[in-house]
């Protein structure tokens, strides 16, 4: 009889689904992939294993089509931190397990890795070829030396002795070549400072249990080489490290630093910035590897020998998902170790509120790095600029000007920092005030002018520049504002002798930050002119001052999160001058300089700001003291958007401990010709929002008529 398999599809639907598994088709090991007809479709889904019986009569059982045994099945670990993530954040199992897998492996046409690399055997190390096999001889002793790359045996005509020695199983193709004999595991490191050997002496004793440990420590403190420390423990054991990073561009330099500490050791990456055919072969390539670099989705990469997990500027937003499984990676990554019986390293030198208020309480261990790794290198003195009293100059003071003057006349480099890409924020008519809009979007245009076109952030909408106002016909039309593109052309034009460079998303890719990182360490930039791509995670020995402009935004924003994240990103920013034997120095440009914000900058006193915000949390009832969840909608009218919420708020059940709040605008309210509102529920106790939003969410579906797109965010970032 053939027996029945529950298959996993990437649907919203919050089931699973029946399939009948052919005699012919053997044991499926669930987490395999099979693919199986949908509808009037073929979908690749993952097979949960065998049921005894189906709500779905027997004649309406569909038989799986086949099973892709050209890629390996998700492992238990995975199909477990999955099922978390289905529970926690209320999304599709289904949907989770395929957004885990790379785009290549969730196409069911066959997929071949590339296998660069002969290897040797265990068969191979005491092989004897015949007397007259000499070149096969040959290449056996060359593989005792060393793997042999596939493209250097074409080039010496061996491909036919290869193949030869793989048919005899002395030998065989891989993806990771293992490390060579005479390579050294691990290269010599730089000796402990007494912060770091503090550290290590409350962290490697953790090893091999689960526990979370939140690295506070200042810019410049060595973070990173205590995590090269602990990560050589690790291998040293025969086991494995994660380490998850913010940004794209962090991933190439990372990974030279880490390949040079351990040269004898295997490497992968992964994030979005590879290929399609390279993501899917280092996901392949993963369970090999003794160190998995790569952004928030590598929070799911197979990894049986798991044995510690590192999360770099653990504050950061990009480790949140926003659109899809609205996911925190952090979070996912302290489920994951717990799961495992791993410890988890939480680092930055501005943790987030949530995780700081963990090691307040002891729920997670706090380890502190106060000073700098370099015993000359202090932390950089922190002026502020006043703009009541000093006027701007195309986003510009005069101290800002000079500062930059004197930097470059002492031969060292300084970092202008403005989160604004684009040449201006927006087209102006001065004649009737209009200002370029976007059509779809509740934002506006973007000025860039090297591309000669107006962009929207948010739906990516591009249009020429109009040669005249569509409002009233005025060809005079002006930049609105300062973008990352017009300070650079501003700075080019008062200190010409300057070598500039603009790093935004703009410009940069993520193979071009080797180069960057060479030209700026071999003294060829003098100016760097950024975004936040700049703010973290970047060593420049020479950088002595820190400009940062137009940040007021931040102190005036409905966001009750605005001010955290302006002063963790102010206290990056900051962080970058003066890391070496040169003092540093940080101008702020403001119009507040009596905000507390600044006092506790200047100070370097995150820690007084943090209990500071802290208590402000508390009184209001805000996170980290109440859970939220946010209920969005979208639909063509912001009518129909609030009509679902109001319904949906009318089927929520009462739940003690648990506040609905009346639906409202987004703060974005329209993007992509949609409009946007959200329904906010929040709660002191996470397991009463848990259930409350468990009991709620199947209740959904039977609004009528269905005009909105919904989801759920748990634990929401932005609003």
């Amino acid at each position: 009889m053939p027996s029945i398999l529950q298959v996993a599809l990437d649907t919203p639907l919050h089931r699973l689904f029946d399939y009948r598994l052919p005699d012919d088709a053997g044991t499926v090991q669930p987490g395999s992939l099979v693919e199986v007809p949908f509808g009037r479709t073929r979908q690749v889904g993952i097979a949960l294993g065998p049921v005894a019986d189906s709500t779905v009569g027997a004649g309406k059982l569909r038989d799986v089509i086949r099973v892709l045994d050209d890629r390996p099945a998700l492992s238990p670990d995975i199909l477990r931190l999955a099922q978390f993530c289905a529970d926690y954040y209320h999304y599709p199992l289904g949907a989770i397990l395929l957004a885990t897998l790379p785009p290549r492996l969730k196409n069911a046409t066959p997929f071949v890795a590339d296998t660069p690399w002969l290897v040797l055997t265990e068969a191979g190390q005491a092989a004897e070829p015949g007397a007259r096999a000499r070149a096969q001889r040959a290449l056996l002793d060359a593989l005792r030396a060393a793997p042999q790359a596939r493209d250097a045996l074409r080039a010496q005509k061996q491909g036919r002795h290869a193949a030869a020695l793989v048919a005899a199983g002395w030998a065989a193709w891989t993806s990771v070549p293992p490390p060579t004999a005479d390579a050294p595991r691990t290269a010599e490191s730089p000796p402990a400072t007494a912060g770091q050997q503090a550290a290590l002496d409350a962290l490697l004793p953790a090893l091999g249990k689960f526990g979370v440990h939140l690295v506070h420590g200042v810019t410049g403190s060595g973070k990173s080489e205590l995590y090269l420390r602990l990560i050589d423990a690790v291998l040293a054991r025969g086991r494995q490290a994660l380490v998850l990073i913010p940004e794209i561009a962090l991933t190439p330099q990372l990974e030279q630093h880490f390949r040079r500490r351990f040269p004898g050791r295997r490497f992968a990456t992964l994030h979005s910035g590879l290929g399609e055919k390279e993501r899917a072969e280092n996901w392949l390539a993963a369970p090999e590897c003794d160190v998995l670099l790569g952004t928030r989705l590598s929070v799911f990469a197979p990894l049986p020998r798991l044995g510690l997990i590192v999360v770099d500027e653990e504050h950061d937003a990009s480790f949140k998902q926003q659109d899809g499984l609205r996911y925190s990676a952090r979070d996912v990554a302290i489920a994951r170790a717990k799961q495992r019986g791993v410890p988890v390293v939480l680092g930055s030198a501005t943790p987030s509120l949530e995780s700081y208020a963990q090691a307040l309480s002891g729920r997670y261990q706090l380890i502190e790095l106060k000073q700098r790794a370099i015993s000359q290198a202090r932390l950089p003195d922190i002026e502020l600029v006043d703009l009541k009293h000093i006027p701007l100059d195309n986003g510009l003071t005069r101290p800002a000007l000079q500062a930059l003057t004197d930097t470059l006349g002492r031969g060292e480099q300084s970092l202008v920092f403005l989160n604004r890409r684009g040449y201006a924020p927006a087209l102006y008519c001065p004649s009737c005030g209009w200002v370029s809009p976007c059509p779809r979007c509740s934002a506006r245009l973007v000025l860039h002018r090297t591309s000669h076109r107006l962009k929207c952030h948010h739906c990516g909408l591009e249009s020429r520049i109009p040669t005249e106002c569509p409002s009233c016909g005025n060809p005079d039309l002006k930049p609105l504002g300062q973008g990352t593109q017009r300070l650079e052309e501003t700075l080019t034009a008062r200190l010409p002798a300057a070598r500039i460079r603009r790093i935004d998303r703009d410009t940069m890719r993520p193979r071009a930050w080797a180069e960057l990182g060479a030209a700026v360490h071999g003294g060829e930039i003098d100016i760097l002119v950024g975004t936040q791509m700049l703010a973290k995670g970047h060593d420049f020995p020479n950088m002595t001052l820190a400009l940062i402009l137009d940040t007021d935004g931040a102190l005036y924003s409905p966001d009750f999160r605005a001010t955290e994240r302006l002063f963790a990103q102010l206290m990056q920013v900051a962080g970058r001058a003066g890391r070496a034997d040169k003092p540093g120095r940080v101008l702020i440009q403001t119009a507040f300089p009596d905000h507390p914000l600044f006092r506790y900058l200047q100070r370097h006193d995150f820690s007084g700001y943090a209990r500071a915000l802290l208590a402000q949390r508390r009184q209001l009832d805000l996170p980290p003291f109440t859970r939220q969840v946010l209920l969005r909608a979208e639909a063509p009218t912001m009518a129909a958007a609030l009509a679902f919420l109001q319904r949906a708020a009318a089927l929520a059940p009462a739940t003690a401990g648990v506040s609905v709040f009346a639906a409202t605008p987004a703060p974005m309210a329209r993007v992509a010709n949609l409009e946007r509102a959200q329904l906010l529920i929040q709660s002191a106790q996470r397991q009463a929002l848990q259930a409350f939003v468990r009991d709620w969410r199947p209740q959904f579906d039977s609004i009528r008529p269905r005009v909105a797109r919904w989801s759920l965010d748990v634990d929401p970032l932005l609003f």
